[in-house]
């Protein structure tokens, strides 16, 4: 009986031993299945998440800001090109002024100094066709020589005429600084009210063009266009032609208009080939 027990016993043992290994198999699966189970809830929710973070903002809205961001550069970087023309330019026309007016001077000093015609300062010829001494009076009949013309300028006029010129180029850089400094809406009125108020100066093409780059760093793109397409108009000479033609483009492109904006890039290339707008023209275009 005992030997029969003792052998009950170890046949027993392997039907234990199955059965404690599937209870450990179960229990592992069930361990995984649960960890498989959260895996999956917590990618559920951080797709979800992503889901929710998209349609709030809009992936369309966020393309369209990177385009934003690449125009507004393109712009800034176009400006910063414009402006260090427009400073070189201005520094050149203030050296030119200066020795013009030192030029006009230096005639008028000398003029006001020379000596009386007809010898070094004695008393003038005698005779009927002698020259009246200052305060005297004209003799009968005199009057001006046959086939005299207007008297020529004398010191004052000159001295006007450069004094203008003066006030033309402070007004003018004062309406500059006003743009270099981001105040566009004071430049704007500046700039229209220098180009008002002299027209037929050599300044007025490059106020006209600053008033409308104004006007466009100001997003008014319908009166930037406006206003250099006046420019070309006026001042169809202009060596400030081609920059308000590229800021038309510009304009076109902040306003969606892409033909619009093909049309002045073209317009550069084929009127003003070899020059450096020309240059930008072709590249905003090979870039479209």
């Amino acid at each position: 009986m005992l030997a029969f027990a003792l052998l009950a016993q170890l046949a027993a043992l392997p039907a234990r031993a199955a059965l404690f290994d599937d209870d450990e198999a179960r229990r592992r699966i069930e361990d995984l299945r649960a960890r498989v189970d959260r895996l999956e809830g917590s990618l559920q929710e951080r797709v979800r998440v992503l889901e929710d973070t998209v349609k709030g903002q809009g992936l369309v809205d966020l393309l369209r800001d990177v385009e934003q961001i690449k125009t507004d550069l393109a712009k800034l970087r176009g400006q910063n090109e414009v402006l260090t023309y427009e400073l070189e330019q201005a520094q050149k026309r203030q050296r030119d002024l200066y020795l013009d007016l030192d030029s006009r001077l230096r005639k008028l000093e000398t003029g006001s100094g020379a000596p009386p015609a007809g010898g070094q300062g004695g008393p003038p010829p005698a005779g009927d066709n002698a020259a009246p001494l200052p305060g005297s009076p004209a003799p009968p009949g005199a009057g001006p020589p046959t086939g005299a013309g207007p008297p020529p300028p004398g010191p004052r006029g000159a001295l006007s005429s450069a004094t203008d010129v003066v006030g033309e180029q402070r007004a003018y850089d004062a309406a500059l600084d006003q743009f270099k400094s981001g105040n566009y809406a004071a430049a704007v009125t500046s700039f229209q009210g220098f180009a008002r108020a002299n027209p037929k100066s050599a300044l007025a093409p490059s106020a006209m063009y600053w008033a409308g780059n104004a006007q466009y760093a100001l997003k008014d793109c319908r009166a930037a266009i406006a206003t250099q397409r006046q420019m070309i108009a006026t001042y169809p000479d202009s060596q400030k032609v081609p920059d308000a033609l590229l800021n038309i483009a510009s304009c076109y492109s902040e306003m969606r208009d892409n033909a619009g904006a093909r049309r002045a890039l073209e317009e550069i290339v084929a009127k003003y080939p070899g020059t450096e707008t020309a240059a930008k023209a072709k590249q905003r275009l090979s870039g479209r």
